[in-house]
């Protein structure tokens, strides 16, 4: 249902309004009005100035009362008026008693000082000197200043518009927007500089009016009324301040509004809402109670006073932290216009996050950021361990609940790819046997999902107990982002790119430019060049030397641009790097090789290929692989690394065929190893009695 709305004034009553209250106002200088008529527009009076405060007091900059210079003048004429009127009436019927000039001017010259002449000048003279030499002077002062201000920085802010609409930043509309904007400011600024003279004057004026209304009834009584000059001052006096005070305090609060404007910084809030939230701090009030609070218990103090006040401040002060602590609310989304249901956007077929971690709703406390979200944390240091050991940065995981999962099931995806998928609790620890622990455990059985060892479910109340007997004990946050990072680890030539390896490029220029020039993108394409560092990462070999890398690429490109004989033509420059994970500075490279009958089989076969298949003989693969894990076996119990070295024409399609049974073997062909490194020979592959 609609609301009723008032109805508004026809275009030519409201343009014919301005000019009938003015002249309003010149024959209320001129004709004489009645006393009932007076104090209707003393309580007129009132309200205006009451008005013009409130408005003053809820804008927000002081351009949104910019009509005020106007306002005031208007406001100061009507009240001058309203002089003229009362001097006239007090004068001439003064002598008839208190209610002669109407109710309004005999309530506050009895009312608010009691009758009492005397008081009433003191009163009166105490709002003159607040008016003029504190509130006017002051808002004065900063009129003055910020006209001057404004006009000075006028130039600067119409360049700096010209300067954003020439940079295409803004639109012509909002340019001129803006030019109006400037231009309203400055002259805001200057009225209000002449405006506050006004009220300068008008403060004036009342002191003089109420001189001639005081000299004039101590004249009229005695000589046309046969008063004495005590009744005459009893009467005419009284009058002449209450008046006086009625003028006076209409003209504190147009004061009070000019100060408020001239003062206001611009704000998305009120004055109030501005102000209140600025003291709306624990800091603010926490010292003010706890100074009341000792000034309350000093000995002659007036307890009864201090004290309350000291625990008004405390509870403030209670209250401002509380109200910081409270969680604010988000920002209302603004409403989404109703969408087409015969139209389909890419964003409903297209998905643009490379990395992907689909949990069950029953993992949704493990994200909770009001439980600490413990597996966001974990996936950020995943991230950025992965990005310092890979020499990229590795794109960022979108965690996403899926209600096709079990309550308890977790999957993660690589490039639209299913990876791994498991179960983790997240109300339980998970203990792992890594071999050296002992005893059983209460819980439910489970496999480590990333190094498949056997484990068990417990309660985290169970987990110092296990820890005693030997076991590894994780929670379920490390259990996801452990496998997280062991299968991006794994498949770290997935999540590179042509957008990372130019970001790689970007970075190396500011260190190489001339090595990036004569890299790419001739006569090395980008896509080429993704390719070969892809290669890379596929056989663990990481780009944080990068340099290094675009360096052996830039000098292999003259010989071949074929992504996977560049990527073997560049790997003898990097064996130093290839071998620094496998063996230590002094120790020994452990290494299996191929008989060398069996190797120049594998390398014929290679040779006699020329669509570059690498196909090895399936029965001759499945022996190598049996025999090479057989080898393996003694170095991988031990946990000693170790790299197969063949011919560099076989290595590739050894490292295809490796690949398959053991992808963490490094295959390696003679020329990547150092001169200079020392080599122990632990097996060969294809010698008398290997190959059953």
């Amino acid at each position: 249902m609609a609301g009723l709305a008032l109805p508004r004034p026809a275009a030519w009553a409201r343009g014919a309004a301005l000019p009938v209250a003015i002249l309003l106002l010149v024959l209320l200088m001129v004709v004489p009005i009645p006393a009932a008529m007076l104090d209707l527009f003393f309580v007129m009076n009132i309200t205006i100035s009451l008005a013009v405060l409130m408005v003053s007091l809820n804008t927000q900059k002081p351009l949104d009362f910019s009509a005020f210079p106007s306002v005031l003048l208007f406001a100061t004429l009507f009240r001058l008026a309203l002089n003229v009127a009362s001097t006239r009436v007090v004068l001439v019927h003064g002598h008839e008693g208190e209610s002669a000039a109407g109710h309004v001017i005999e309530a506050f010259g009895t009312f608010l000082i009691g009758g009492d002449y005397v008081v009433g000048l003191f009163v009166f003279a105490i709002l003159v000197i607040i008016n003029m030499i504190v509130v006017t002077k002051g808002a004065g002062r900063v009129s003055e200043v910020s006209a001057r201000f404004t006009l000075d920085a006028l130039p600067g802010k119409q360049m700096a518009i010209d300067a954003d609409l020439n940079a295409g930043l803004i639109t012509p509309e909002e340019a001129k927007a803006r030019r109006i904007e400037v231009g309203t400011e400055a002259d805001f600024y200057g009225s209000m500089d002449g405006s506050s003279k006004f009220v300068k004057g008008d403060a004036i004026a009342g002191l003089l009016i109420l001189a001639a209304n005081v000299i004039g009834g101590l004249i009229l009584g005695p000589l046309s009324h046969g008063l004495t000059i005590q009744d005459a001052a009893q009467k005419y006096v009284l009058l002449a301040i209450g008046d006086a005070l009625v003028a006076q305090l209409p003209s504190l609060m147009l004061s009070i509004a000019a100060a408020t404007i001239v003062t206001r910084v611009s704000s998305s809030m009120d004055l109030a809402g501005q102000i209140g939230s600025q003291f709306g701090s624990a800091k603010t009030w926490t010292p003010v109670a706890a100074i009341l609070t000792l000034l309350g218990v000093l000995p002659g103090m007036p307890h009864l006073v201090i004290l309350p006040a000291a625990a008004g401040c405390g509870y403030l002060a209670y209250a401002a932290h509380k109200a910081a602590q409270r969680p604010k609310p988000l920002p209302e989304a603004p409403a989404a216009p109703p969408a087409d249901p015969s139209r389909i956007s890419w964003e409903e077929v297209a998905d643009t996050i490379q990395v992907n971690l689909d949990i069950g709703y029953g993992l949704v406390p493990l994200v909770d950021e009001r439980r600490g979200a413990p597996l966001m944390g974990r996936i950020t240091g995943v991230r950025r361990q992965l990005s310092k050991e890979l020499g990229f940065v590795v794109p960022q995981v979108r965690v996403r609940d899926d209600i096709n999962l079990g309550p308890y099931s977790y999957r993660i995806i690589v490039g639209g790819v299913v990876l791994g998928e498991d179960l983790a609790s997240p109300d339980e620890m998970l203990a792992l046997n890594t071999g050296q622990a002992y005893g059983e455990l209460r819980g439910k059985p489970a496999k480590d999902p990333t190094f498949g060892l056997d484990a068990t479910w417990i309660s985290p109340g169970d987990a110092d107990a296990a820890t005693g007997m030997g076991y590894l004990v994780v929670d379920a946050s490390t259990v996801i982002a452990t496998h997280l990072n062991n299968l991006l680890s794994a498949n770290a030539a997935e999540l590179l790119g042509p957008d990372e390896v130019q970001s790689l490029l970007d970075g190396l220029k500011e260190r190489a430019a001339n090595l990036v020039a004569s890299l790419s993108p001739n006569p090395v394409p980008l896509t080429t060049l993704t390719t070969v560092l892809k290669g890379l990462l596929s056989e663990g070999i990481s780009l944080k030397e990068f340099r290094r890398i675009a360096s052996a690429i830039a000098v292999n490109a003259q010989r071949s641009l074929d992504p996977e004989e560049l990527g073997e033509l560049i790997r003898p420059e990097l064996g130093a790097l290839i071998i620094q994970k496998l063996a230590g500075v002094r120790d020994p490279l452990r290494v299996m090789t191929l008989e060398g009958q069996l190797e120049g089989l594998l390398a014929q076969a290679v040779r006699s290929d020329p669509a570059r298949r690498h196909v090895i003989d399936p029965d001759l693969g499945r022996r190598i692989l049996e025999a090479l894990q057989r080898a393996a076996q003694p170095l991988i119990a031990e946990g000693k690394p170790f790299a197969l070295v063949v011919q560099p024409v076989i290595r590739l399609a050894i490292r295809k065929l490796v690949k398959t049974a053991m992808p963490d073997t490094p295959v390696m062909s003679f020329f990547e190893v150092p001169e200079d490194k020392a080599v122990e020979v632990v097996a060969v592959i294809g010698a008398p009695g290997a190959l059953q």
